[in-house]
């Protein structure tokens, strides 16, 4: 299914309501009901924020790695670019046409943070109850990780400047509005100053750019968990 059909509109789902039964016909929470199960998540918002993250990880990637090494970008059009909702992790992505455009960081923040994980995220809000800002940390997050993984297979396969242009133009985004408050990125090292919510999960923990140093015992929808 194309992205742009995802991010269209869907009915809000209470906290504590089984998402399974809201998920018919909805690929967005039934991914995000997918997500929940194998996590044994506790909340809706949990399992939204997970499977956020996971969306936009491959986003970021899908633009970053040929950016950084040819300076090109694919045309990630939410039309043209295809998902499935029911596949593993990490989400599957398929593209139809081989256009590609001159890379910055201006192209790469148009193309995945405006036309994708910005409808992204309204969808999400429209059918759950989760913070703007966990969403924008988990864009930010999922940026610097991108930037991180491209880095390290930069050094192993002897291109240290397709990781120096990775991380240059990682810094470039994270210097706009949408990511700037989201955390501190210094060189391949990020923290967040949001909490995507994974430690309230049966087995979960905190991820290694959480802003809290141990899982706090309460979170809220006001707190820097979201």
């Amino acid at each position: 299914m194309a992205l742009a059909r995802v991010y269209e509109g869907g009915s809000s789902v209470a906290e504590g309501e089984d998402l399974g039964t809201q998920s018919d016909g909805d690929p967005l929470a039934f991914r995000v009901a997918k997500v929940g199960a194998r996590l044994g998540a506790p909340e809706a918002r949990v399992a939204a924020s997970v499977a956020q993250l996971g969306l936009a990880a491959r986003l970021w990637s899908l633009a970053l790695g040929p950016a950084a090494l040819f300076g090109r970008l694919p045309d990630l059009d939410p039309a043209r670019l295809l998902w499935d909702a029911d596949g593993t992790s990490p989400d599957d992505l398929w593209l139809t046409g081989e256009r590609t455009y001159p890379a910055d960081a201006a192209r790469v923040h148009e193309v995945v943070q405006e036309r994708h994980l910005a409808p992204l995220a309204r969808a999400l809000r429209a059918r759950f109850r989760i913070s703007p800002a966990l969403l924008r940390g988990n864009a930010g997050s999922a940026l610097a990780g991108a930037a991180r993984e491209l880095h390290a297979w930069a050094a192993r396969t002897g291109r240290p400047e397709v990781g120096e242009r990775a991380l240059d133009l990682a810094a470039e985004l994270f210097a706009r509005p949408a990511l700037k408050s989201t955390g501190t990125l210094d060189g391949t090292a990020f923290r967040r100053r949001s909490c995507c919510l994974y430690y309230r999960c049966p087995n979960g923990g905190l991820c290694g750019d959480c802003c809290f140093d141990r899982p706090p015992q309460r979170s809220s929808h006001r707190a820097a968990s979201g």
